[in-house]
């Protein structure tokens, strides 16, 4: 096997055709400040892709799997949320990893090293990724606009198709802009889980043994499943490609020093937005375990059932809707990445370049056609499911993400020196068989 072709400027790519950066019109705009002793300016230059990154891991469907778990089974799922982010951790550090090292998104280090059948079949799965996100931002959205609104969710699932025109109208302010506004709402959707926490006023030792996992997890059937849907909806398949390909929008130096610098401080950036993530997704399963599980709610599971019920439980008018505009700003927030990953899978396997409203309105459209299906003939009661489902189908698409990107990130011929030590390839093998185990048991107890 040789190394992948190199992607400065434009590279000849092993099939002969010419292959351009990853977000070629964003590529290397970012300036990073040069020279030793400059931690926190350059700290400050490559935060952005983290948060960009950890979007996708409080997305809407991990609204309906983090209420359904807390009502349900009370913090006994904190322990999941917690794995589940540290698994994230590890992964989007290597993928961040090989877009710095070997100048190469995950897509085109698949379309580099595999054959064109089996590029084919991983574009395919990870569009379908896409897709279920896409699915869970439509139906996340549009329940917050009837919560808020009084709009009809056939009507709210139809206007999101416009959303498109906000991702055109952000992108031509620049990357660095389109980061400030992913911020910006990820402060306004912490900001208001706090003040939630706060009426809430949870068991904090019920939080300290909800950390710690029991088998009860794996063994109970129902319980399983939701675990599945949170881990589906914490690493997210699309954001391993994302994640790689972004990371290039900064000019960070070229030599071993250089490139080892940018890892250093492109890993603390997604370590640090994860950790928000994780206060966010920890919060909402709090939220619900607090809210409704200890007051014997435990059926509570459809987003608009806590809407109506969060502010009689907790005797606070604003909490219902403070708890819709976290939703909404939630369900804007993952449109983002969701266009740019597609961009980027389609880009990277296939070669091919569309415009980004193109791409984009295909993707949406594909999201709303089953989205209108379900909410017409189940109403909210099916969206809530549907959002649930999504989750699960994201989960069975990481295999297909995680293995390549493990491989690629060990391999001294793809990434030279900084390749993964043994500590790191166990650890990183690990979270892959893990993550396959559980779908493993999740498919036999479906099927059987």
């Amino acid at each position: 096997m040789s190394p992948p072709p190199s992607v400065s400027g434009t590279a000849q790519g092993m099939t002969g055709e010419t292959r351009t950066p990853s977000l070629s019109e964003s590529y290397r705009t970012i300036a990073v400040p040069l020279g030793a002793g400059r931690f926190w300016g350059k700290l400050g230059a490559f935060a952005g892709p983290g948060y960009l990154v950890a979007v996708g891991y409080m997305d809407p469907g991990n609204w309906a799997t983090d209420l359904a778990g807390g009502s349900a089974f009370g913090y006994t799922l904190l322990s999941v949320i917690l794995l589940s982010n540290l698994m994230a951790m590890v992964l989007q550090s290597l993928s961040a990893k090989l877009g710095i090292v070997a100048g190469l998104d995950l897509a085109q280090a698949c379309r580099a090293h595999y054959g064109r059948t089996v590029n084919f079949a991983l574009w395919l799965l990870c569009e379908l990724a896409i897709i279920a996100c896409d699915l869970a931002e439509v139906l996340g959205t549009a329940i917050a606009l009837q919560l808020l609104f009084g709009l009809p969710l056939v009507a709210g699932v139809c206007l999101t198709a416009f959303d498109v025109l906000v991702i055109l109208s952000l992108q031509r302010f620049g990357f660095r802009k389109l980061e400030a506004f992913i911020v910006t709402l990820l402060i306004v959707i912490a900001g208001c889980f706090a003040y939630e926490l706060a009426i809430a006023q949870p068991s904090v030792a019920a939080i300290m043994g909800g950390l710690i996992p029991t088998t009860e997890i794996v063994t109970n059937p129902a319980m399983l499943y939701i675990a599945i849907g949170i881990l589906g909806a914490t690493v997210m398949p699309h954001n391993l490609y994302l994640h790689s390909s972004i990371v290039q929008t900064r000019k960070f130096g070229q030599d071993e020093a250089g490139k080892r610098d940018a890892v250093r401080h492109a890993t603390l950036d997604s370590t640090i937005a994860l950790g928000l993530a994780l206060f966010i997704n920890a919060s909402i399963l709090i939220l619900a375990a607090a809210a409704f599980h200890t007051t014997g709610q435990t059926e509570v599971a459809d987003i608009d059932q806590a809407y109506k019920l969060l502010s009689p439980t907790l005797g606070a008018g604003a909490a219902s809707v403070v708890f819709a505009v976290a939703l909404l700003a939630s369900g804007q927030n993952s449109t983002v990445t969701g266009t740019l990953a597609g961009q980027i899978v389609m880009e990277g396997f296939l070669n091919l370049k569309l415009k980004v409203w193109i791409r984009r309105m295909v993707t949406r459209m594909l999201a709303i056609i089953p989205a209108v299906i379900v909410v017409g003939i189940a109403g909210n009661s099916g969206a809530t499911q549907l959002l649930v489902l999504s989750q699960v189908v994201l989960s069975l698409q990481l295999p297909f993400a995680i293995v390549p990107l493990v491989r690629f990130t060990n391999s001294r011929e793809t990434m030279g020196g900084f390749a993964n030590p043994l500590w790191l390839k166990l650890t990183a093998w690990g979270i892959a068989a893990v993550v396959i185990g559980l779908n493993t048991t999740l498919l036999i107890g479906f099927f059987f």
